[in-house]
């Protein structure tokens, strides 16, 4: 029998594709991530989708479009009924777990309805989509009573960190100028080193916790889940992080004055949040991005001591790795803060993969150009795992064939994603009702077109334009481009899977079968 390969899926939360060494950053730190990127493939266009985190890594997690498993939105169940990447790798073997965060939420009615005891064993994987909840740590906690069970927080007062809620009061606050305690909520705040020693950080503490899984499963195959909170917000990092970096070492902004003069309706209501008016000021900028800078030196270090780990385990010619996010962050370009409109800053995400195994030895170290998606993730561990068909269900497509330099001259033309932004301020400033609040993007790799409910759509020439300031939809020289993308996001949505109860290899054989089966219909 050939061995099973294990599974690290990586995903580092709000992580920008353009802040990694590998990708070209030229001042930031990654050299652990960039030598994955030189013994795997590189994929520089790769889109999430969909720009937040809740719907984001439902879609990573069920390998569906938003549209397809409906939990559009961050707190939007998802349904009961969606199988996740546990259900598919479970059966061959392997023991599928979480370390981090899934911004997951249940979905209580359908299991009451169903009579599932959320204790049981089958209760507890569908309530934490799929995955045994090794350690689930969603990493939002203004609160104690947000999730009293919090083991970060048992562990934080263990190493002597006192209080209600030391996942905020040490990991995510710092001291003031007077010795006061200040709070990460505050980006004023983020330049101050986190009263958490670097070894109790958040991130320090998932890669132990990771190490830990790794060691108790020796023996047979599977596939972990390690969800890194940071770098999102709150922006506070552990010293030295805190000032590795400064002003200079940040992207110069991406835009322009002529898009704050004369925004698109949507893009102008979305820069009237606050995140987006304080990241719109050159202080909030200087003083932000150099600490997520040095929270993802800090992640990089990580991922250098688990891939280290791995070695002396002896597991690492036999592990799959995988390093993406579930979206990115504006940090002012735009005049946007945070994420979940599409512009490359929010919606395209890292994506690098390495496949220990000889198949893949002829792309070590390829960049590659073609577009993948998010939900490609899930077909990609099935078929590595020697799991089944379930063409009928799953919308992504499996990456093995461009990982192992075969050919892919069907590989797909267009990359989809979507938002529902029904939750935010700028739904009631733009009159909208709640499911009126939806927008979708579609892109050919050369353009990038995107369409708003109940208003005009945006184009962007991603060639001769890649900050995406200039918006070519009006222009009547680019009709025919932007009919083409508008085609192409109304045949996805007639291509959504939506029979997933019965596979296609059923279909085929029943059909055409009635009269054998003794049903004579139509006889004369």
């Amino acid at each position: 029998m050939v061995k099973k390969p294990n599974i690290l899926f990586i995903m580092a939360d709000q992580l920008r594709a353009d802040y990694l060494g590998c990708n070209g950053h030229p001042t930031i730190k990654t050299p652990n991530i960039d030598a994955l990127a030189a013994r795997g493939v590189n994929f520089t266009r790769a889109y999430c989708q969909a720009p937040v985190c809740g719907p984001s890594r439902m879609s990573f997690y069920t390998g569906r479009y938003a549209s397809s498993h409906g939990a559009s939105y961050n707190n939007v169940p998802l349904r009961i009924g969606e199988k996740t990447l546990g259900d598919y790798l479970r059966p061959e073997g392997y023991r599928v777990a979480l370390v981090g965060k899934t911004h997951m939420r249940r979905d209580d009615e359908g299991m009451q309805r169903l009579g599932i005891d959320v204790q049981s064993s089958r209760g507890v994987l569908v309530s934490e989509c799929g995955f045994e909840p090794f350690e689930r740590d969603d990493g939002l906690h203004p609160d104690q009573s947000v999730n009293p069970d919090l083991k970060y927080n048992d562990y934080l007062r263990s190493k002597g960190y006192e209080g209600k809620n030391p996942w905020h009061d040490y990991a995510n606050s710092a001291l003031g100028a007077d010795g006061e305690v200040v709070s990460g909520w505050y980006m004023r705040n983020s330049h101050l080193a986190a009263r958490v020693r670097e070894e109790d950080s958040e991130t320090a503490y998932s890669t132990r916790r990771a190490m830990e899984f790794i060691e108790q499963s020796k023996g047979s195959p599977w596939c972990l889940h390690l969800s890194y909170i940071k770098p999102h917000w709150p922006y506070m990092a552990p010293a030295p992080y805190h000032q590795m970096y400064g002003k200079d070492d940040i992207l110069p902004v991406v835009r322009s004055e002529q898009e704050r003069a004369q925004p698109h309706p949507v893009v102008g209501a979305f820069m009237g949040h606050p995140e987006s008016t304080a990241f719109a000021q050159d202080e909030v900028r200087e003083r932000v991005i150099p600490t997520y800078m040095g929270l993802i030196t800090q992640l990089d270090e990580h991922v250098g001591r688990l891939v280290a780990f791995l070695e002396q385990q002896g597991e690492l010619d036999n592990t799959l790795i995988v390093l993406t996010s579930d979206h990115g962050d504006y940090l002012g370009d735009h005049w946007l803060g945070e994420k979940e409109l599409f512009h490359d800053a929010s919606a395209r995400i890292p994506m690098i993969l390495v496949d220990p195994r000889p198949e893949a030895d002829a792309t070590r170290g390829v960049r590659s150009d073609r577009l993948v998606e998010a939900i490609d993730l899930v077909p990609t561990f099935v078929e590595s795992a020697g799991g089944g068909n379930f063409e009928h269900v799953l919308e992504g497509r499996s990456l093995l064939a461009l990982i192992r330099g075969e050919s892919a001259a069907q590989w797909r033309s267009h990359a989809f994603s979507e938002a529902d932004y029904a939750w935010r301020p700028a739904r009631t400033e733009l009159g909208l009702a709640a499911d009126e609040a939806r927008a979708f993007m579609v892109t050919d790799g050369r353009w990038k077109y995107v369409y708003y409910e109940h208003f005009s759509p945006q184009l962007f020439d991603l060639v001769a334009d890649p900050g995406e300031l200039r918006d070519l939809a009006s222009n009547p020289e680019y009709a025919e481009v932007g009919e083409e993308l508008a085609e192409a996001l109304n045949r996805w949505f007639r291509e959504r899977k939506m029979r997933i109860t019965i596979s296609n290899s059923q279909v085929a054989a029943s059909t055409g079968s009635a009269h054998k089966r003794g049903y004579l219909f139509g006889l004369w």
